[in-house]
This record gives structure tokens, sequence and C-alpha cells, in this order.
């Protein structure tokens, strides 16, 4: 049986959309358990009504709009807080949480605790591409400040992450940069680009933003600033392909009649963009799998996110991912 922690206050939608998702979760995968972390009025009811959940009674939760590091460490009753010392005890084996990337981040590196050697951890997800190409991209928010070796290092998670998840054998590397000529960039982007040139991580260049989705990289790398923006440009560039999709066949019966023989084809468009179907992003280098959603996750999202952190832990992701790096380093 595998336990997986997951923060039943995280998110900006309503505790009871988590646990619907952690009830999903449930019913597709029967050897699963749930230590649900929460306020006594939302765990207490959801535990004592569905089988498989282990009840973390925590008084205390972190607020999007707190700050990391301080709330971490004032509320050590907090659901994000407590489910990842879970981790840490012994008591689950991965931590699902769409709460505050930055608490999260703050509360897993001391609670659950890097791989030796690592730095700092980065978000890291699969990128959807054309046909069945995946692109690796990190970092996604956990690090705004970054120095050239920590992206050397993100460079090397994200390619040990690629072998492991994508299968692929040589990833190609990229740097995310405003043009593919290696003289483009900030100061920054060109202090990045020649530490990545000098290190044995597979890196083939700069990666242009049309490259996410469109190129044949397998990891593209940045600071958590820029790959936070870059995700959220794509994040609401894919709602607005949907929302103007949805908004001209409602203008039109024949747009009506052609959107439903397109129907599945469009469900498929739309659980790919929306990003649903991985949950969340990976916060990888640490000694457990740790995956973080988006804050307005829906329930989809949450089953799907608590089956990647099951998943992680079957496949054995974090020994794979030190032991790759580990080869790297020699």
């Amino acid at each position: 049986m595998t336990t997986i922690c997951v923060d039943a206050m995280g998110g900006d939608e309503s505790p009871e959309v988590v646990c619907e998702g952690i009830a999903r979760a449930l019913e597709r995968d029967s050897d699963l358990t749930v230590v649900v972390a929460g306020t006594e009025e939302v765990v207490t009811p959801f535990c004592s009504q569905t089988d498989r959940t282990i009840s973390l009674v925590c008084s205390e939760v972190i607020g999007m709009d707190e700050h990391p590091a301080q709330a971490v460490r004032k509320k050590k009753d907090s659901s994000i807080v407590r489910g990842c010392a879970a981790v840490r005890a012994g008591d689950a084996e991965g931590f699902f949480s769409a709460g505050s990337t930055g608490a999260v981040f703050a509360a897993s590196t001391m609670g659950v605790g890097r791989i030796k050697g690592i730095k700092r951890p980065a978000l890291a997800t699969p990128l959807p591409g054309v046909g069945d190409h995946h692109t690796v991209m990190l970092d996604l928010g956990a690090n705004a400040d970054v120095r050239p070796e920590m992206i050397v290092q993100f460079a090397q998670m994200g390619s040990a992450y690629a072998r492991v998840v994508l299968g692929v054998e040589n990833p190609r590397v990229g740097l995310l940069s405003n043009g593919e000529e290696e003289t483009k960039g900030s100061e920054m982007a060109l202090a990045f680009h020649q530490a990545l040139a000098e290190a044995d991580c597979g890196f083939v260049g700069n990666a242009e933003g049309t490259d996410l989705l469109l190129g044949d990289f397998d990891v593209v790398v940045c600071d958590g600033f820029t790959g936070n923006v870059a995700l959220k440009t794509l994040e609401g560039t894919a709602k607005f392909i949907l929302g103007t999709l949805k908004e001209a066949v409602a203008k039109s019966v024949r747009y009506k009649l052609g959107a439903g023989l397109l129907k599945p084809a469009l469900k498929e468009m739309k659980e790919t963009l929306s990003g649903d179907e991985y949950g969340g992003a990976f916060l990888i280098g640490l000694k457990a799998p740790v995956l973080i959603g988006h804050g307005a996750t829906s329930a989809q999202a949450v089953a799907a996110g608590t089956a990647a952190c099951a998943a992680a832990v079957r496949g054995g992701l974090v020994d794979k991912i030190a032991s790759s790096l580990a080869q790297d380093a020699q």
C-alpha cells in the first residue's frame, strides 16, 4: 500500500474540492492510502466517510498572501508543515499540496530534506509538444534568484527527470533566452550560458519561447522568475484559446454542429492545455516526491497530483534521480 499525504487546505478552491480529488484518486487506485492534512472540521468528517484515509488534524493554515519562510517558522501546526513532517517521519511517502509554492518549498526543504549534493530543489514539469514529444521545464517558480552553478544543477536534475520519467536516453538541454544565438540575453543569461556550455550536462544552446511547445529540446532550464512567467503565459494562452472557441461555437448553429463532430478532439486538447492531467509540478531534488499543484486547482488535478506522487514513489523516482546525478558527477 502506497501512502501519500495531501494538504486539504491548499489552493484557491475550497477544501471540499481537494477532498473530492482525494476521493477520486482513491476510487481509481485500490493500493493507495491518503493522509489528509487539514483542520478538524474538514478532515474528520471526510476521513470518517472515506476508506483508506488517515486524518492529520492541524490547527493552522498558511495563506497564499503570507510570507512563506516566516509562515513556515511561525505556523508549526499548519497543514503544509505537518504534511512535510509526516513524510520525514515515514508516515507518508510523498506530499501533494496546491498551497503556497514558497511555503511548500521552505517546509519541504527543511522537513523532507534535500538529496545529498543538491543546492536548491527546483520545480519541474513536462510540457506537451507536437506529437508525443514532451519538454521538461525547470525552474517554474521555486527559485527567483539563481546563480550559474545552480542553473547547471537544474540542467542535471532536469536531464535525470527526462531519463527517468520520459525515457529519453540523451536529453538535449536548452537555456530559455530571447534568441537562439549564444550572444543573446541579459548579463545573467550570458553567465548561465557560459556555465552550461562548460559543464557536461547535455547543453545544446539557447531555447526561445516558441521552443517550449514546438521545439525539439528535452529539457529547458531558467531561473524561477522567468520560468513562472513563461508557465503562466502558456496557461493564460490555453484558457484564451479555449474561451475563444467556446464563444465562437455559441454564435452559430453551423459551428455548434462542427464542434459536435470535433468534441473528442477538443476535449483532448482542453485536457492537454489545462495541465490537470499532470496535477502540478514536482519539486525535484528532495528525498521524497513532493508535488505542488496550481492554486486554482480542480478536483481532477488533485486526483492527478495524488496519483503522480504515488507513481513517483512506486517507480523509485527519487532514488533514480539521485543515482543519475551521482553518475553525472563522476
